[in-house]
């Protein structure tokens, strides 16, 4: 049998390096669990970046994928074919918005609702020819295009990656003030803000409440577009179907991607309404696979398993669960500071600096004893498990967290 080693060393010689992955090679999943070529058994704490919140290999989704595979896969958007509008009505009315505009991955979609929001700029809210600007948030992370990179501020996402695209105005996440200042001062030139409700990949921070209704208002005072990332956030992980709804905001562009799939194939959409959405028309934007039958098909599996097995609610719960277990974990460990976030999209905040190696360490330790998380930013876990996880499993991998930093310390 060729194992772990094999594989790993196998990526190393012929792929680009690109990642850093920890040192596992997983061939199967069902629901929360994964298992490595050698057969060992692991919970899963990442979840795809929260693209499998249904679960690995959820049945409806992967007979939804199968059937259609079997009839029609891809007819280009030059033909009309039978699953794409019944997707859009779906989740069209599902969300709340006149139309969506479907893509592949989190990044298209992104790049999707940027261009929208500048023809609404031009064409709409009558900004100057190629003088409209998007206001973003400093550590945010929205893919990694040229466009997207280009108003990072994370060095690796940005460096040696010019000359980069112009029109973005960076301000502090969770800070109405600057928002309001920039608002004030260039209202009249500023197409849209971008924002992820929650900031997933800086280590899932949580924004103040009040923080996203209080942009919402100030957006719409200076009719300007509000946009929600919610591609990480979307589709029920953080205890509700968008992370806005914590705070009852409607976005004028909602992004949707990850778990739209449930994990199974690469699908994104763009929701907005009339108004705004009114400004493409044929010709100006597209994608070959955007809105393929195979994607339709796997997509209303998808939403529909979320609404079934009510996983927004079992997010909400579990989470709440599992952060007050945490928390009186933490309290006997000098290893970790604090847990955030919402629903299931939460982090651990290690007590070291961002460039020590603890972090990764921990992770490996938690590998070992059958969890798999990943740092980001050097001294945060993000801890993000499929929402069908159970209670019982919950408190499963809290005593798998307790124990891995009893013995890490040791």
């Amino acid at each position: 049998m060729k194992d772990s080693a094999y594989h790993i060393a196998l990526e190393d010689k012929y792929g680009a390096h690109n990642y850093h992955p920890l040192p596992v090679v997983l061939e199967r999943g069902e629901g929360a669990y994964v298992w490595d070529v050698e057969g060992k058994r692991y919970f899963d704490f990442l979840s795809a970046y929260s693209a499998v919140n249904q679960g690995h290999s959820h049945p409806k989704i992967v007979e939804a994928l199968s059937k259609q595979a079997q009839k029609l896969a891809l007819t280009s958007r030059a033909f009309h074919h039978n699953l794409l509008g019944e997707y859009e009505k779906k989740i069209t009315e599902l969300f709340g918005f006149d139309k969506v505009l479907p893509m592949n991955s989190g990044a298209e979609a992104v790049e999707t609702a940027i261009k929208i929001a500048r023809k609404w700029a031009y064409e709409v809210k009558k900004i100057q020819g190629n003088e409209a600007k998007i206001i973003v948030c400093e550590n945010n992370f929205h893919g990694r295009t040229t466009t997207i990179v280009s108003f990072s501020t994370d060095p690796d996402a940005h460096n040696n990656y010019g000359p980069f695209t112009p029109g973005f105005i960076h301000i502090p996440y969770n800070d109405l003030q600057a928002l309001e200042q920039v608002l004030d001062d260039q209202g009249d030139q500023i197409a849209a803000f971008l924002v992820e409700p929650i900031q997933g990949e800086a280590g899932v921070y949580v924004p103040d409440e009040g923080y996203l209704s209080g942009a919402a208002t100030l957006c719409k005072n200076k009719n300007v577009l509000f946009i929600a990332d919610e591609v990480q956030t979307g589709i029920a992980r953080t205890g509700r179907m968008i992370a806005c709804n914590h705070e009852n905001v409607q976005p004028d562009i909602l992004v949707l991607g990850k778990a739209l799939s449930g994990g199974m194939y690469p699908v994104s959409a763009v929701l907005a309404n009339d108004e705004i959405m009114g400004v493409i028309r044929p010709g100006t934007h597209g994608s070959t696979f955007g809105g393929n039958p195979i994607a339709c098909a796997v997509a209303v599996a998808a939403l529909d398993v979320v609404l079934d097995e009510n996983l927004s609610e079992r997010a909400q719960q579990l989470g709440e669960i599992f952060r007050s277990e945490m928390r009186k974990v933490i309290e006997k460990t000098d290893l970790v500071g604090s847990i955030r976030g919402k629903g299931l999209l939460n982090a651990i905040l290690i007590n070291d600096t961002p460039d020590s190696s603890t972090a990764w360490n921990l992770c490996l330790k938690l590998k070992e004893n059958g969890l798999l998380a990943k740092p980001t930013h050097g001294n945060i876990i993000r801890l993000a498990p499929p929402l069908v996880i159970s209670e019982e499993q919950i408190h499963e991998c809290v005593g798998i967290m307790e124990r891995s930093f009893d013995e890490f310390k040791a």
